[in-house]
């Protein structure tokens, strides 16, 4: 099964059973190395669907203080993208299968070899890439690639996108589009947008694919209100603030819990 097939299958369960699917992001290397491994496999092990798994860059341009700040840690801990690669084999190692989408800006890939970067990351167990910083209009070599090696390609919607701007996402959208709730970088806030339904509502008349929503979500009532208008309920800055400190691991447990409980709300019938 390829790694698209593998994402295509989480959303057909979580259909199946009613509900949508927990996506929590994670930052690679923070707080440090071990502990990276011990939040995803614990992640895995409380109701996630679905990682998007950060690879640390020093310009994250869509990314708020919370993840800036890890993604810089990790960065000034060495941590490389071979380290990110070799920590994915080693979470499916350990027995973690759900799907990874790896979120990572372009100059990376670049730097790493595009193509060398998609089969290695497919080979480590990568499923899907999201590269926030690449618009599909200059991703042909990226999506080839991922063609190739059977990796799922998702771009990015915001509310202020066009009618025909959604158009031409999704047609080249493969698994999933990730719709940002707000206009503006990622960070947990203390309500959702009042437009969000409308929003998705927009989206979804142009695409049957799956649709996540990421970008703000930082508690269980949001995440069962996401639930009930979206595929998947993306959780990165609410996750990765919950991870500093001694006690982290017990504090993105409690969270994560909370969050799955969440997304995991039966649907209601305005969901596809």
């Amino acid at each position: 099964m390829t790694g698209l097939e593998r994402i295509e299958a989480v959303f057909r369960r979580c259909r199946a059973e009613g509900r949508a699917a927990f996506m929590p992001y994670h930052a690679m290397g923070y707080p440090d190395r071990q502990k990276t491994l011990h939040i995803i496999r614990t992640l895995s092990e409380i109701g996630a669907d679905l990682f998007e798994i950060g690879i640390p860059h020093s310009d994250p341009l869509a990314d708020g203080p919370t993840i800036q700040t890890a993604t810089y840690t990790a960065l000034m801990q060495g941590t490389t993208v071979k380290d990110c690669l070799a920590m994915v084999r080693e979470l499916r190692a350990m027995g973690v299968d759900q799907p990874f989408c790896a979120m990572s800006y372009y100059n990376p890939i670049f730097a790493y070899g595009v193509e060398r970067f998609v089969e290695d990351a497919a080979t480590a167990g990568v499923d899907g890439l999201i590269v926030p910083d690449l618009p599909p209009e200059e991703a042909g070599e990226l999506e080839a690639a991922c063609r190739q090696a059977g990796l799922a390609t998702v771009y990015l919607l915001a509310p202020t996108s066009t009618e025909e701007r959604i158009r031409y996402v999704a047609s080249h959208c493969t698994g999933f589009i990730y719709l940002v709730s707000v206009t503006g970088i990622t960070g947990a806030r203390s309500e959702l947008p009042p437009d969000l339904a409308e929003f998705v509502a927009r989206v979804r008349r142009h695409t049957d694919l799956p649709l996540a929503v990421g970008f703000g979500i930082a508690n269980g009532a949001q995440a069962a209100a996401v639930a009930r208008i979206a595929e998947g309920v993306i959780v990165g800055s609410a996750l990765v603030k919950a991870a500093g400190g001694e006690d982290g691991l017990a504090r993105v447990a409690a969270l994560g819990r909370e969050l799955a409980h969440g997304a995991h709300h039966p649907r209601t019938n305005g969901a596809s």
